[in-house]
């Protein structure tokens, strides 16, 4: 597994949306900036859910350089333009690689010292053990979308499909008994907890497709760390857990979620529970991505708290 970089030259950024990589062991990461860095705002750093997705389903996040937010994407390791490892084994594959990744992003931009973080889905609970290392740079933390914990995750997983139409969790679990998740039929009875509890919009974007043809594109990490669907955890995650660290973090955090979310309130709520300063926003239309189910509602929230972290 590689370590963190401790030698690593800073990157000189002059010109706003500048793309790259930053070494990363005997590996890389890349990103992509929009905006200024280190400018008047910290950075606005986003940590994209999976694992093994990319930052594409987020890169409607740029806009917010428009209010002088600079933004930085980055594709965790395994996936997108960051090295793709397919013959590594689960072992290789921990929190701890990923959270020793971002910190060596942080450093390699030059941003560890004035930094916020937005985490989506696994992005967040990554973000909020990031944060639980109380870093003296973190100005504020955003979790979108992100359970607190896996076990939780996995009994709410339990209510959600309880709740599906008559027989598609039968067909669902026959096929999981069965080891065939990879069938068509298995695929389109897990479309039905998608569309109801994933991505509520009856065409679902570009960008959000585009993640989903990347993690299938190279399913290395999804599947070894999650497992073959967002229901069905059977993967390196299913007993990860902050709810032992959350009320460790200090900078002011930001929940988010949808009213109909697979995120349910019910993974989320130990955050609430936990972190001091925090305050949540359950977005009524949306489901896991309402920055795209309801993109002006969310911008203004999103704001709201940038603007009020000083």
């Amino acid at each position: 597994m590689p370590s963190s970089v401790e030698s690593i030259e800073v990157i000189t950024l002059s010109l706003p949306g500048a793309k790259g990589t930053v070494p990363f062991g005997e590996h890389h990461t890349w990103y992509r900036i929009t905006g200024e860095l280190h400018a008047d705002r910290p950075a606005l750093v986003v940590v994209h859910g999976g694992p093994g997705a990319t930052h594409d389903s987020l890169i409607g996040l740029a806009s917010l350089a428009e209010d002088g937010w600079p933004v930085v994407h980055y594709d965790q390791i395994g996936n997108g333009g960051s090295s793709h490892l397919p013959e590594r084994s689960a072992d290789f594959w921990t929190v701890q690689l990923f959270l020793d990744e971002l910190d060596n992003l942080l450093r390699g931009l030059g941003i560890a010292d004035d930094y916020v973080l937005f985490g989506h889905s696994w992005g967040g609970i990554l973000s909020a053990k990031h944060a639980a290392a109380k870093p003296k740079g973190l100005r504020g933390l955003v979790l979108a979308d992100a359970p607190a914990s896996y076990p939780l995750w996995l009994q709410e997983m339990d209510v959600l499909r309880a709740q599906l139409p008559p027989g598609v969790d039968d067909i669902l679990r026959r096929h999981e008994a069965a080891g065939t998740t990879d069938t068509q039929e298995y695929l389109d009875a897990s479309m039905v907890f998608y569309n109801k509890h994933v991505c509520r919009l009856n065409c679902w974007p570009r960008e959000y497709l585009a993640t989903f043809m990347e993690v299938y594109n190279d399913p290395t990490v999804y599947f070894t760390m999650n497992g073959p669907t967002e229901f069905h955890v059977t993967g390196t995650l299913r007993d990860f857990s902050v709810t032992d660290c959350a009320a460790d973090i200090e900078a002011p955090t930001l929940l988010l979620s949808g009213r109909h979310d697979e995120a349910t309130e019910a993974v989320i709520q130990p955050y609430h529970d936990l972190v001091p300063d925090v305050r949540w926003e359950i977005f009524e239309e949306s489901s896991h991505v309402p920055h795209l189910e309801e993109p002006e509602h969310f911008r203004e929230v999103l704001l709201q708290f940038l603007k009020g972290l000083g």
